[in-house]
């Protein structure tokens, strides 16, 4: 298997461009399948994610071609209504089950996977279409759902803003009968980016005060052409090498409006950033100080930004507690930072300025971190995305060697991650072990 050797105790500095987010341009993919007609996008980052999302469309009848980073996607009929046996799980496969269910009246899919951070059910996306008229059996393989004619428009209040049942909800309710709306919806970047690729599309919706999002369904849609945005979390992926290392990093394409908070946190921790008019310059002047996060649902501190933060913060002097509300079990990766020195402590409690809904669980969702601490080099095991891309920055400050292995999670959720290193100053190698 694959392995990443990082040779640490390097100061990053250069320029670097982000691609496009992977988190937003799977669900466009998806949404392709809602109509008959071409569908082109725009600044689709080649990875494994996205190579994913391709097998699952062209697994149901839609004829995928590329040219560099644009997408061309042509469902003119639906081939098939099952999408089981992908050479690759993953939760994307999920949301193909709206479009299915509109062009088919049938949609099979395999038992939700992805990253190991801690269960992603899927009874809000049931709960969901279930409420729309669809009827489920669940099987050893998967989920298969059906519908007597058209799915028809409800009001949907959500316990939680989850992306994914609100992609879920959209996806139903642009072709549903009558009107939907989504109470408590999420209204993250990648979101609002879904509500104007299917405004393209021919639908109706609109985004309303109070994460409310309001959708009169149509008989039909047609083709569009979409961009996907920067992936805003590689930009603060290469934000916390930049803090960690002491060094300085201009992310180009990096988005002002999608960062606000996290450039809050920059300047609180003692960091230090410049927004220029294609991209934000992040860097290291006087070194960093402890401070307190709590994760959040979109415009809060996002739980994809806590892993690479968590490293940059075990340089910093002082001590730092992280609140993840988001996640139950999202701490799992610092047991490998503590090998490699780091003083980091879990708790059960919520260590934030609200009690979240985690509060009186068995989970460990607070982290207490003792800063200014020497990190030495280690054998890793990538377990995921988010964690992957910690122990990269982690090896980036430690002193000696580090050999990542499980890199295919990397390859999945970060296009190009060793020309870009490369092009920062660092010595990485990839290795067949």
């Amino acid at each position: 298997m694959p392995t990443f050797h990082i040779h640490g105790g390097q100061v990053l500095r250069g320029t670097v461009e982000l691609s496009g987010a992977k988190n937003a341009a799977s669900k466009m993919m998806i949404a392709s399948l809602l109509t008959d007609e071409p569908v082109v996008i725009d600044n689709v980052p080649r990875q494994e994610e996205t190579g994913i999302t391709q097998e699952i469309v062209e697994r149901v009848g839609s004829r995928v071609s590329w040219d560099d980073h644009q997408a061309i996607l042509h469902a003119s009929s639906i081939a098939s209504t099952s999408v089981v046996g992908l050479s690759r799980k993953n939760r994307i496969s999920i949301l193909a089950l709206a479009p299915l269910l509109h062009r088919a009246g049938e949609g099979i899919v395999p038992v939700v996977g992805g990253d190991k951070i801690g269960p992603r059910p899927v009874n809000f996306h049931v709960d969901i279409l279930s409420r729309m008229g669809a009827r489920f059996e669940e099987g050893a393989e998967g989920y298969r759902a059906s519908v007597q004619g058209r799915l028809r428009g409800v009001l949907i209040e959500l316990p939680y803003p989850s992306v994914g049942a609100t992609e879920t909800a959209m996806l139903a309710g642009v072709l549903a009968q009558g009107r939907t709306v989504i109470r408590n919806a999420a209204i993250e970047p990648e979101i609002i980016e879904l509500v104007k690729m299917l405004q393209k599309m021919g639908a109706i919706i609109e985004v309303g005060l109070g994460r409310e999002i309001e959708i009169v369904g149509v008989e039909h849609l047609g083709g569009c052409r979409a961009r996907v945005i920067p992936d805003r979390i590689e930009a603060v992926s290469y934000a916390c090498m930049a803090l960690g290392t002491r060094g300085e990093i201009f992310v180009k394409h990096a988005v002002h409006d999608h960062l606000i908070t996290f450039l809050n946190t920059v300047r609180r921790m003692g960091g230090a950033y410049e927004v220029q008019d294609d991209g934000i310059l992040f860097k290291t002047v006087n070194g960093l100080r402890g401070i307190e996060i709590e994760t959040d649902t979109h415009p809060g501190f996002m739980t994809d930004w806590q892993q690479p933060l968590t490293v940059a913060l075990t340089q910093a002097t002082g001590t730092s507690v992280i609140h993840e509300t988001v996640y139950e079990d999202r701490f799992g990766y610092t047991e490998v930072l503590r090998e490699m020195g780091a003083d980091i402590t879990l708790f059960n409690n919520c260590l934030g300025e609200i009690p979240c809904r985690f509060r009186g669980m068995n989970c460990r969702h607070s982290a207490v971190i003792n800063g200014s601490r020497m990190l030495k080099a280690a054998h890793i095991e990538v377990p995921d995305i988010r964690a992957g891309l910690a122990f990269v920055i982690a090896a980036l400050v430690a002193d000696g060697t580090s050999v990542l292995s499980g890199i295919e999670h990397l390859d999945r959720g970060y296009e190009r991650l060793e020309e870009k290193l490369r092009h920062l100053g660092v010595s990485i190698e990839r290795k067949s072990d």
